[in-house]
């Protein structure tokens, strides 16, 4: 066999591999868990029950006084799965159009979000010197197709 020939066959032979391996993935491939969105609607909020009240914090560096209320409302949920750790994003504004959240996009987490519409509620503390009502815009969801498991130090034993 001629060098010519051994060259020929080698490259013959890397691209049927390269073929089978192709074909395969077709097959093989892991399923994508990207983010799904969700449509959030009718949103609407009302004070916090007494005995959730006790701890709720904004976060804006200050330990000033907040105000609790438990935002409600609608998710539509089209992927045709069941959503699960999904991240509430939103701007929520006080009665003289200032952010009651400021610097802050994701606003909450709804643990599972079955396919149609479903109803939905989050916790939210807004600093207690910002006047009411409240009003929401651009409110969304996205979650995963299944169970995003966060990561503890629990988990390690040494």
């Amino acid at each position: 066999m001629s060098y010519q020939n051994m060259v020929s066959f080698r490259i013959l032979a890397i691209s049927f591999l390269t073929g089978i391996l192709w074909l395969t993935s077709f097959f093989v491939t892991p399923a994508a868990n990207a983010l799904t969105p969700v449509k959030l609607y009718n949103l609407s909020y009302t004070d916090c029950p007494s005995d959730i009240t006790e701890g709720a914090y904004v976060g804006s560096g200050d330990m000033g006084a907040n105000n609790c209320f438990i935002v409600r409302g609608k998710a539509k949920n089209t992927s045709g799965k069941t959503v699960v750790d999904a991240d509430v994003f939103g701007r929520i504004y006080d009665a003289t159009g200032n952010s009651a959240m400021e610097n802050r996009g994701r606003i909450g987490s709804i643990t599972e979000i079955p396919p149609g519409v479903s109803d939905f509620e989050i916790r939210i503390s807004v600093s207690a010197n910002q006047p009411t009502p409240l009003t929401f815009e651009k409110f969304k969801a996205s979650g995963f197709a299944s169970k995003v498991r966060p990561f503890y130090y629990d988990d390690f034993e040494g």
